[in-house]
């Protein structure tokens, strides 16, 4: 029964979609922390420079010793802000590189058409309805 498990185990691990998902999300977590160095060594320093925020505050609760981090959550805000462009354009490139390739489908001839008389549907080259055995006219 173990091995059983196992070999299921192996099987949903090994498959190519499971294995497109860790490598994703591995790429995903070294972005983030390229982004995140970008918005406190870039981001957070431009905006001090303008404004004279300190994006790095926080502000006491009352005489508790307890803070709210604002500075932390502006910076998460940039990130996750920084991180959705990101992915955006990325989708965006490769969904347009991904049509490159393709041809677009032209449109085609049909092949039926319905018999005049009792509205069957008929081959584009019939002469007679294999419905109601009319002849049919050829159309010119």
């Amino acid at each position: 029964m173990l091995k059983k498990f196992f070999k299921e185990f192996k099987e949903f691990a090994l498959k190519g979609n499971v294995i497109d998902l860790a490598v994703g999300v591995i790429i995903g977590a070294a972005f983030q922390s390229i982004v995140t160095a970008f918005t406190e060594c870039f981001i957070n320093p431009l905006i001090n420079s303008i404004g004279g925020a300190e994006v790095g505050g926080r502000i006491q609760i009352g005489s508790t010793g307890q803070y709210i981090e604002y500075g932390a959550f502006i910076t998460a805000v940039i990130n996750f802000l920084i991180m959705a462009f990101a992915i955006f354009m990325i989708v965006k490139t490769i969904n347009s590189l991904s049509k490159i390739g393709k041809k677009k489908e032209e449109p085609t001839a049909p092949l039926t058409r319905k018999c005049p008389y009792c509205y069957g549907e008929i081959d584009i080259k019939a002469t007679k309805c294999m419905h109601c055995t009319s002849n049919i006219p050829t159309e010119e």
